[in-house]
């Protein structure tokens, strides 16, 4: 199975950063292709809600940046892992405008999908999504109910769904384990 690790934690010295390499490591001794990436590494410039991705480009991003091969990640994955802290009550910036700037992989076009309006699917293949969080002190149970229903609207709108949800303060092994028998 083909796992993108999309790491948005802004700290590579931090335990969470740690902890989402470990998983890492684990899924790939299992057996899996993964592949993390380092959103604090790239140049993510943020959407600007130009609709650029749908009329001059269809597909990309006209801003020029580190999207466009983090989108064919996605795309080329059999699961999407979206690793974040929880940083006050919700996941990173980071990982945030990353999936700002996921809207290029659908069509602008809607259609009706469980009596609400959707975008249509740009590709036959959408990847599995799972959530990994870093819980912090401060970081209580509907913190990490919204964070999911958030994540899991996303999920949905990008025509895939949110297939679990984990937070670090479960080992490693077991998170690896889980996540690699999702899809």
């Amino acid at each position: 199975m083909k796992i993108t690790i999309l790491n948005g934690e802004p700290d590579s010295a931090s335990s969470f950063d740690a902890y989402v390499h470990e998983v890492a490591t684990r899924m790939a001794t299992s057996g899996h292709d993964v592949e993390t990436i380092e959103l604090r590494d790239l140049d993510i410039k943020g959407c600007s809600g130009c609709w650029g991705c749908w009329a001059k480009t269809p597909g990309e991003c006209v801003k020029r940046d580190d999207t466009e091969q983090t989108c064919r990640a996605i795309v080329d994955s059999d699961l999407v892992v979206l690793a974040s802290p929880m940083t006050m009550g919700f996941t990173s910036a980071l990982l945030k405008r990353m999936a700002d700037q996921m809207i290029p992989l659908v069509h602008p076009y809607g259609q009706i999908e469980g009596g609400e309006m959707h975008h249509r699917p740009r590709y036959e293949h959408y990847s599995l999504m799972g959530l990994l969080l870093g819980a912090g002190p401060d970081t209580d149970a509907e913190d990490i109910e919204i964070t999911q229903k958030m994540w899991s609207r996303t999920a949905r709108n990008l025509k895939t769904r949110l297939a679990f949800t984990s937070v670090s303060d479960r080992p490693a092994k077991e998170v690896a384990h889980e996540f690699a028998t999702v899809a």
